[in-house]
């Protein structure tokens, strides 16, 4: 039976619990359960994290934990009663737990595995707290050591900051606001800022000396030595080495390690030094012999110097080497160190190159007790402690010291009798007054234990020896009466007994008979001679006689004998116990000489301040014995005495003797009736305030009046415990009548700084620590009422001292922090008088930081929810007195500009936080009683008004990010509670006062604004917290945006018709609320924009501004990353959300609404389906294609959909920026065309925008213009950038800007040169498709091309879009999918290669064009893309398989021409059609003649560096081994029963077989060139081909070609020698080799030639096709080079594998039924119908329109005879044309049968005739070349080209698609790269007669930089700027500039039926 649990109610999982049973909860080890009830071994209950899911679990797998139960019952809660930092480190490294892993995902290794060690000394440390065994302060030292970790490792996780109180975490609901603040702010603090170290300490420890010439035994002794002041500031480090140089005891720690102690932060300097010196223990000179003598002496070997300053930028320096100098000359010994510091170290020689002292150094900083716990492991292997030089900066009470510092200085002695100076040691001992030594009480240095003699080092043959040796003599205060200090001499021989020789002694006692000690300073000390056995055991025979020449001490009055020999020392007390001043020995005994007691407190005041504390009991007793014994006589002075002792405690040095003064009054004060004395003094001070030659004497009075009122008090207590307590009324009325003098003197007012001001100050500054004495004597409410009375006497004026109402305000606020304030009773006195001062302060504005101070400690004291009567009446008060003032201080800090100073920052950051916690708290305190009492002391609404707005105002500035730091969450959501709680107050007030008639928009506004940005705040976005962050604050606040959201939607029911005052102002903030992912938030507040589109159509009939509105905030609010597809689906639901409001909807008609709402609501879905496309592609690292396909379909949107210009600019430059970031150089190039075409060459001024600065509109179009032929360059596209050199030059020119003409020239002349020079790869084109419904919007279920990358082939570009959608699955097959994988959730990509098919023909087809030039026209400006699937089709021949292999070709047509702004476009259109085998076989002969044609060409010009392509083409032709080449065709198509059953393809066959004629002559040729060229080792396979070749004739037919053809084989200038099609010869005639072009006329060759003589128009016609030898000896057959590869041979083996590349050379042309379907449908439409927009050109005049109809690209120009030859237009290639062939071109012009080729891009210009004639030429009518039989042709030297005829056959260029055919890879494309572009000789115009000069025809070929638009009903791809000019050649002379805009006129290259395009005016850009 399952039963409640009493005690069970909270436990800790310890083993696993999969949850199989029935109902089992399934747990984890370490989970916290909550248990509810228990059966037999089994607990049910829930995990903490889910506590929605409950179940059973066993009771054994439970570990119990103590825990109190809140709410018992169905909603009870748990709360463990553990530790509470046990709980925080729990919760802490749970949180801790998961981020620690995304550490290790995100490769963040240095702090993972920082981390990973921080969390393993947490839980041992959680270990040792739970064990429970720890001492008191071992437990405080681990908490500490437990958060300091937890604060770490939550700022290193960027996780907020915890509020703490003694290592516990706070409840914020629990203590006031400005008690929270100064917790954040004191645990902020001292994480930004740590506290410098007042104190430092320097660690030392040696390692080694490292010396070459060791041997000896060395002593090395360390200091700090101050450079500036020239003297040593520690004491010595004294430390023996070895013979090796290494420490003498490595086993004693100590021994080589040391600590100097107590430096202070003057002492961080960079004239600090390290000084190290090195004796060595030995023999007198360091070269002697060994058996030279046995006696080791101390003597010099080095000294090295290190600066601290090294020390401060790393604290710690490890394995540091010392360079030792030597010193050569020992009479310098004593000063080397500084020699060495002054850069003097030139005398002196280094021990060695590599020699040196190794040390450790390291700088700690902080509280000695703190160095010991940070560095433990230091102290306990031992180290020894250094001190300073005497007494630290601050001298502790209770230290005890008693050390004498002696420095031995120098001497001055004799010779004695030798003959060289003596070798001097001198020996030291300390002896006590009965003459004995005393035992180790010289101390050498810290590493050394003290010794009982001392021996000084020996300087070679000196009399002078200088020493300067420290030495410190601890000797105990009751050994130093009656000691003595003695010196011997010895001379030191160095003979080989090398025996010491006494020749002398000093001595000096050490304390006077009267017991002052020896003085500080130098000493010249008499040296007394004496021999080498004298006795100087019996110190008595010495002692009376006289020890120094200076001074005499004691009684000893002997003569001094006048001697030459001195010593010198310097003598240094530091001693707690004795004393060297006489005046303070006789204060002490004061009792023998009691005449003298006047002069002794008169001197008292000289006495140095150390002596005073060191005897600080023994003087007070002294004083207050003599003011006892004659108070009258000595009352004033003894006062005077003690006001300067208890000042003296004031200083910072002495600080620590405060509680030494306290003591003594508690414990050893005795002075009972010293009171009246003090009042009475102290009232006599006061009472004299006004006198001036008393005020320095009165300010030291009133600074001590702290202690004297603590000595009145303790002898007022003293005398009641003495006498039961009489004079109990005298005593208050004397301090009563103090007081009253008190008072009047603080109400004196002084004007300006005067001595009054001074007093009053210094007064105020101590008198809040009278309060505390006081109340020992007095009643809490008396002393209020005093102090009350006291501050209420204060001055109000605040124009007064600034310094004084600074401390006027210091003293309120001890006031308030004083024991005093803290009571109740006295707070209600004190705090009207508080609040007072504090307004007049914050009126002014002045004492800012002062007054917030005072204002937090007022509200710490108020705790919260106290319902206390007396709290509720201090908040009253406090209410009416501040919350006003605390506004307006608040509004007024908030707008000064920040102070620039860090440390100013940080002041102007901490007032303003600390006003706001004071406001925050007083909000939080009051009641709604508070609130209405506020509301209704208004006495009108305008001052209501103004409260509101200035509220409204704080709460705004409140909710500002940079309010707090941003790790304070805790401190924000307690501000967001108080704010939302008073705005929900104050809403009542609103709606109250200000509605209806009294509406007031300013106020309504405010309140709107401050809910959004309330909203929209940062820390309640509860969606990016942790679950266990989110819990809490659900559980503590629950979600505060609901509630501000119910509260908008309910004010905004209120407004009724007042609602159209904030539409559309709302629109954009409530959208930016519903963005929040909150489904309640968003469910309350979608609807309201149903409210405003009905408010909106109510009163304009639309929402057109609703609209506007939300489709700009959209974009920007998106793009900073809110928003999720939720909420488009959400919003999106508006749409039938408009059903379920009839009532709504009657209002309007209900068709009009629905349809415009929906269509509003569809267009904005749309949108936002875009933008979070856009935004979740922006996320990815690198630029891909997602990317800029994202963007590109965003801009189209913004431009075709909302006509957003200003957005539509906008990405058109973020999408340059992606293109820019991928090098896709071009379509940077044609994304900025779309800005540069919205603007116009004008000098309309633009604003600034973007990154463009405020300029006119042609300068911006200039620089665009600039960029883009930049880019354009870059990517290689150098056509297009020619044309826009054009156009900028055009502008140049009309402005005479003949520099900048220059340079665009320049620029247009290197972009030509590029051209020819520079190899450019032809790129591959991939037709992608992307499936599935988990595709982005922009791609999902679209099929597009992509142009790929340089080198870029089908499988790397499958693998990089793989990389790219890496959840997509890529598609094995090409067939269209069908509806299953559309719908899909899943993404599916289908990618294989597609052949581009070029739009410009003529250009490609003509030959004598360069590859280079060529290769542009092949690649560029595409629409159609080409994919064949080769299927058999009926029964299939296994004999010959092309009887039924038939071409399915797919063409792709695209919405743009690539390359484009993307290098992709969606595919607009599919077109399938069908290529029957015969067809096919065409197509195929085709392909491999042009191949051939174009490899032979390569051959004969040179190009060909290597024959190997040529041979294998021929080979594979001629050799046809696996399909049989053409005589599979014969057998397939020239059989009878074909041509039976297929009579409706005669023409075809007729087709098929002249090309296979042709192909056999083109193969002959071929061999003959392959003769002349084949290397000698190919002879062989040469042969073999020729033989083939006639057994292939022989198979054909051929028996021989006509004569005309084997006299010499032809040129052919078009390629491919053919019949026309429409001719069908009977037999192989001479007429057969009459060919007719395929292609347009106007073809130039390659090279220039010139014809000698004329022919007759009718010759020029017949035998237009056909060109003769050249002139050069080698045969010229110059053909249009193909990149085609496509073998006959290789046909039947084409890979069936659709998802194979096609190689960038299988090139074809479109069926010539696709060219004129697409003709005729574009001149069929009607203007409207065409395409156009602002990049297409502008529309022609009728009249225009006509001309260009009539003249077309086939009109050749003219030579007229009355034309001079200069004016005649020149072409770059001259033609052979007759002078008579104009008038037989006339003749034809009534047909206009030619299709127009391109105008050449030039200007009109109208300066040339021969330019003029041509532009007025009708069009000659095609004719036909078969209307007579042309004549066997004699070869002549003339060339001649085609008149101009054309044929309606397809162009040959194309080849066949890769599907069939497999390709190999010699095609001419990639051989081209070795073509020699110096092969062709120079263009020269010869001088001729008329009669002979050739006229040179007018090109009208498209150069290579024509662009051409598309006449498929479609966008043009091609902006406006790169439209071709009108047709003109360059002038003879340069035309005169005109500032008239040139039209924009085009013309079609391919077609007469084609009309221009009309052309909008360009939209002019909004000053953009």
């Amino acid at each position: 039976m399952w039963l409640p649990t009493e005690h069970e109610k909270y436990g800790v999982v310890i083993a696993g619990f999969r949850g199989t049973v029935p109902h089992g909860l399934s747990l984890e080890i370490g989970d916290t359960v909550q248990i509810l009830e228990k059966c037999d071994g089994w607990y049910r209950g829930f995990a903490l994290k889910n506590p929605n899911l409950k179940g059973i679990f066993p009771s054994n797998y439970i570990h119990l934990k103590n825990a109190c139960v809140k709410n018992k019952g169905q909603f009870e809660m748990v709360i463990p009663t553990e530790d509470s930092v046990i709980t925080e480190m729990t919760s802490t490294l749970r949180d801790w737990g998961t981020m620690w892993k995304q550490l290790y995902v995100r490769n963040e290794g240095d702090l993972f595995h920082r981390l990973w060690h921080i969390m393993n000394e947490i839980l041992d440390l959680r270990r040792q707290v739970l064990v429970g065994h720890l001492t008191h302060d071992r437990m405080k030292d681990v908490k500490r050591h437990i958060t300091a970790r937890l604060d770490w490792g939550n700022e290193q996780l960027g996780l907020d900051l915890v509020p703490r109180k003694e290592y516990a975490m706070v409840d914020p609901e629990e203590i006031s606001i400005t008690e929270l603040y100064r917790l954040m702010e004191h645990r902020h603090r001292k994480k930004d800022t740590p506290v410098p170290a007042s104190s430092h300490h320097l660690f030392v420890q040696m390692k080694s000396l490292m010396c070459s010439n060791l041997g000896e035994e060395l002593e090395v002794i360390f200091s700090l030595f101050d450079s500036k002041e020239n003297r040593p500031i520690s004491e010595r480090f004294f430390l023996r080495l070895n013979r090796n140089g290494l420490p003498k005891c490595p086993e004693k720690p100590e021994r080589h390690c040391s600590l100097f102690v107590d430096l202070g932060s003057s002492e961080l300097r960079k004239d600090i030094y390290i000084t190290v010196h090195i004796i060595r223990i030995g023999r007198m000179g360091a070269g002697e012999k060994k058996n030279a003598c046995n006696v080791q002496y101390r003597r010099p070997f080095g000294c090295a110097v290190l600066s601290i300053a090294d020390l401060l930028a790393g604290d710690s320096k490890d394995d540091l080497v010392l360079k030792v100098y030597m010193c050569s000359t020992e009479s310098d010994w004593y000063q080397i160190h500084e020699n060495i510091i002054k850069k003097l170290n030139a005398r002196y020689n280094l021990t060695g190159s590599n020699a040196g002292l190794a040390v450790s150094l390291q700088l700690l900083h902080g509280d000695i007790e703190q160095i010991r716990r940070e560095y433990t492991s230091r102290f306990t292997h031992g180290v020894s402690i250094t001190r300073k030089l005497g007494f630290s900066n601050i001298i502790m009470p209770g230290e005890m010291r008693n050390d004498l510092y002696i420095t031995v200085e120098r001497g001055e002695f004799e010779k004695g009798g030798k003959s060289v100076a003596r070798n001097v040691e001198v020996t030291m001992h300390v002896v006590d007054s009965s003459g004995q030594i005393l035992k180790d009480f010289i101390s050498f240095g810290s590493g050394e234990p003290p010794a009982s003699e001392y021996h000084s080092f020996v300087l070679y043959h000196n009399n002078g020896p200088r020493w300067a040796e420290l030495l410190k003599l601890p000797i105990p205060v009751d050994k130093f009466r009656g000691a003595h200090i003695r010196c011997e001499f010895r001379h030191c021989s160095t003979k080989e007994k090398g025996e010491k020789k006494l020749f002398g002694f000093s001595f000096v006692p050490l304390m006077q008979e009267n017991g002052r000690t020896l003085p500080d300073g130098t000493h010249e000390l008499i040296v007394h001679k004496c021999e080498e056995n004298a006795n100087l055991q019996d110190s008595g025979r010495y002692l009376k006689l006289p020890f120094s020449k200076g001074i005499s001490l004691g009684n000893n009055s002997q003569a001094v004998k006048t001697t030459k020999e001195s010593f010198w020392i310097t003598s240094f007390l530091c001693s707690t116990k004795l004393t060297q001043n006489g005046d303070m020995l006789d204060l002490l005994k004061w009792r023998t000489h009691p005449d003298k007691i006047a002069g002794c407190l008169s001197k008292l005041k000289e006495i140095d301040g150390s002596e005073i504390v060191k005897f600080l009991q023994d003087t007070l007793d002294t004083l207050f014995g003599i003011l006892d014994e004659n108070s009258q006589k000595y009352g004033s002075k003894v006062f005077d005495c003690l006001v300067h002792i208890i000042n003296l405690l004031q200083d910072s040095k002495f600080h620590h003797f405060k509680p030494v003064m306290d003591t003594y009054i508690e414990s050893h004060f005795a002075g009972a009736l010293a009171y009246r004395d003090l009042i009475k003094v102290l009232k006599w001070h006061i009472d004299r305030v006004t006198e001036v030659e008393l005020h320095d004497h009165i300010q030291e009075v009133l600074k001590a009046q702290e202690y004297i009122f603590k000595y009145i008090v303790q002898s007022r207590r003293l005398f009641s415990i003495a006498t039961g307590g009489q004079n109990e009324e005298e005593f208050r009325c004397c301090i009563q009548e103090l007081l009253m003098s008190v008072r009047f003197f603080l109400s004196q007012e002084s004007k300006g700084t005067s001595a009054l001001s001074q007093l009053q100050a210094v007064f105020l500054s101590s008198f809040p620590s009278v309060y505390s004495e006081l109340l020992k004597l007095f009643d809490v409410r008396e002393v209020a009422n005093l102090v009350h009375d006291a501050l209420g006497s204060l001055p109000t004026v605040m124009h007064g001292d600034e310094s004084l109402q600074a401390v006027k305000l210091q003293s309120i606020g001890k006031t308030v922090e004083s024991h005093l304030y803290t009571n109740p009773d006295s707070r209600c006195i004190l705090l009207p008088v508080v609040l007072h001062h504090l307004h007049m302060h914050l009126q002014e504005q002045k004492d800012l930081i002062m007054c917030a101070r005072i204002l937090s400690n007022i509200f710490c004291l108020i705790k919260k929810n106290s319902s206390e009567k007396s709290v509720l009446e201090e908040i009253d008060v406090i209410v009416n007195s501040l919350l006003d003032i605390l506004l307006r201080t608040i509004l007024e800090i908030t707008s000064r500009p920040q102070p620039s100073g860090s440390a100013m920052r940080l002041q102007f950051q901490d007032v303003t936080g600390e006003f706001v916690s004071c406001l925050l708290s007083l909000l939080r305190q009051m009641t709604d009683r508070h609130y209405q009492q506020l509301l209704d002391s208004f006495n009108t609404k305008e001052d209501l008004r103004d409260f509101l707005l200035q509220i409204f105002t704080v709460f705004r500035i409140l909710i500002r990010p940079e309010m707090f730091p941003k790790d304070w969450t805790v401190m924000r959501l307690v501000a967001n509670n108080v704010i939302i709680t008073t705005v929900l107050y104050l809403s009542d007030a609103l709606r109250k006062n200000f509605l209806n008639e009294n509406f007031d928009y300013k106020i309504w506004d405010s309140y709107f604004f401050l809910a959004v940005i309330f909203i929209n705040q940062l820390c309640l976005q509860l969606e990016m917290f942790t679950p266990s962050k989110k819990k809490k604050v659900l559980e503590k606040y629950g979600d505060m945006r609901v509630t501000m959201g119910c509260e908008i939607f309910s004010m905004w029911q209120n407004l009724g018709e007042h609602k159209l005052h904030f539409i559309p102002a709302l629109i954009g903030p409530f959208l930016e609320v519903t963005l929040i992912p909150q489904p309640d938030l968003r469910n309350v507040m979608i609807p309201i924009f149903h409210d405003m589109m009905d408010w909106e159509q109510r009163r304009s009939g639309n929402f057109k501004q609703v609209e506007a509105k939300l489709i700009d905030k959209l974009d920007s609010l998106m793009s900073e990353g809110k928003g999720d597809e939720t909420y488009r689906e959400l919003f999106n639901s508006i749409i039938p959300l408009f059903g379920p409001y009839p009532s709504l909807l009657k209002k309007i008609e209900r068709e009009t609404w629905r349809e415009s709402g929906v269509s509003l609501i569809a267009t904005v879905t749309r949108l936002m389906e875009r933008l979070l496309d856009y935004r979740d592609c922006m996320k990815m690292g690198e630029v891909d294609g997602k990317k800029i396909g994202c963007t590109v379909s965003l801009l189209n949107f913004y431009k075709t959909e909302l006509n957003k210009e200003e957005m539509y600019i906008r990405y058109i430059h973020k999408l340059y920026d992606l293109h820019l970031k991928a090098q896709n150089f071009t379509e940077a190039a044609y994304t900025l065309l779309l800005y540069d075409e919205l603007l116009e060459w004008s000098d309309r001024p633009l604003r600034e925008f973007l990154n463009y600065p405020m300029q006119t509109e042609w300068q911006r179009k200039e620089c665009l213009h600039l960029t883009i032929i930049q880019n354009f360059d870059r990517g290689k596209c150098w056509e297009n950038g020619i044309i826009l050199c054009r156009k900028i030059a055009e502008q140049y020119e009309s402005y005479y800007d003949y520099r900048n003409l220059s340079k665009m020239r320049m620029m247009e002349a290197s972009l030509y040169d590029k051209i020819m020079d520079q190899q450019r790869l032809e790129p591959e084109f991939f037709r992608v498709g992307f499936y599935g419904k988990k595709f982005p919007f922009f791609l999902r279920n679209k099929e597009f091309v992509c142009r790929g990358h340089d080198y870029e082939r089908l499988e790397a570009f499958q693998q990089r879009m793989l990389n790219e959608f890496p959840h997509a699955i890529a598609m094995q097959h090409a067939n269209q999918p069908d509806e299953t994988i559309f719908q899909a959730e899943a993404q599916y990509l289908q990618i294989y290669a597609v052949t581009p098919i070029p739009e410009n023909q003529e250009v490609l087809q003509r030959d004598g064009i360069p590859d280079n030039i060529k290769s542009f026209y092949k690649v560029n400006h595409i629409w159609r893309f080409r994919y064949d699937r080769p299927f058999h089709k009926g029964t299939k021949d296994k004999e010959n398989e092309f009887k039924s292999l038939w071409v399915e070709r797919t063409t792709l047509i695209l919405v743009q021409s690539l390359p484009g702004i993307s290098r992709w476009f969606e595919v607009e259109k599919r077109e399938v059609v069908e290529m029957s085998p015969l067809e096919n076989a065409i197509e195929v002969l085709e392909n491999k003649n042009q191949q051939l044609r174009t490899l032979i060409s390569q051959c004969q010009t040179r190009q060909m560096q290597n024959i190997n392509p040529l041979t294998m083409c021929l080979n594979g032709v001629i050799d046809a081994a696996v399909n049989g080449g053409v005589a599979r065709y014969q057998e397939a198509f020239f059989v009878k029963e074909y041509i039976l059953n297929h009579p409706e393809d005669g023409e075809k066959i007729t087709r098929l077989r002249e090309l296979t004629l042709e192909q056999a002559q083109i193969l002959e040729f071929g061999l003959a060139v392959h003769e002349k060229v084949v290397p000698q080792d190919m002879r062989p396979l040469h042969k073999k081909l020729v033989d083939q070749f006639f057994v292939m004739k022989s198979s054909l037919g051929i028996q021989e070609f006509s004569a005309c053809v084997q006299a010499s084989p032809v040129h052919f200038p078009n390629g491919s020698p053919r019949v026309c099609r429409n001719s069908i010869p009977v037999s192989m005639s001479p007429d057969a080799a009459r060919v007719i072009p395929r292609r347009s006329p106007l073809s130039y060759p390659a090279v220039n030639r010139y014809s000698s003589s004329s022919l007759s128009s009718q010759a020029s016609a017949e035998v237009s096709n056909i060109t003769g030898q050249s002139e050069s000896s080698d045969e010229v057959f110059n053909m249009q080079p193909s990149p085609s590869t496509s073998s006959l041979s290789s046909t039947h083996s084409a890979s069936p594998n659709v998802t194979s590349s096609a190689p960038s050379s299988a090139r074809a042309s479109p069926l010539l039924s696709d060219k004129h379907k697409h003709s005729r449908e574009n001149s069929c439409l009607s203007p409207r119908e065409r395409p156009c927009s602002a990049i297409y050109p502008t529309p022609l005049e009728t009249s225009q329109r006509m001309l260009f109809n009539h003249i077309g690209d086939s009109a050749l120009p003219r030579s007229d005879s009355n034309l001079p030859s200069s004016d005649k237009a020149v072409n770059t290639t001259p033609s052979s044309w007759s002078l008579d062939s104009g008038k037989e071109a006339r003749n034809t012009s009534e047909s206009g049968k030619l299709i127009s080729p391109p105008v050449p891009p030039r200007p009109a210009q109208t300066a040339s005739p021969a330019r003029h004639i041509a532009s007025i030429s009708p069009s000659p009518a095609g004719r036909s070349p078969m209307k007579g039989s042309v004549q066997s042709f004699t070869p002549s030297p003339v060339e001649y080209h085609s008149s101009g005829l054309i044929s309606n056959s397809p162009a040959l260029s194309g080849s066949y698609s890769s599907g069939i055919s497999s390709l190999s890879r010699c095609s001419t494309s990639e051989t081209s790269g070795f073509e020699s572009q110096g092969s062709e000789p120079a263009v020269t115009v010869p001088s001729y007669s008329i009669s002979e000069e050739p006229v040179r025809k007018e090109s009208k070929t498209p150069p290579p930089y024509s662009v051409y638009e598309r006449t498929l009903k479609r966008p043009v791809p091609l902006p406006h700027s790169l439209s071709i000019p009108p047709a003109a050649d360059p002038p003879a002379l340069p035309p005169k500039p005109q500032l008239v805009r040139p039209n924009n006129l085009e013309n079609s290259s391919r077609r007469t039926e084609q009309v221009p395009r009309p052309r909008p005016l360009p939209r002019k850009v909004s000053q953009l």
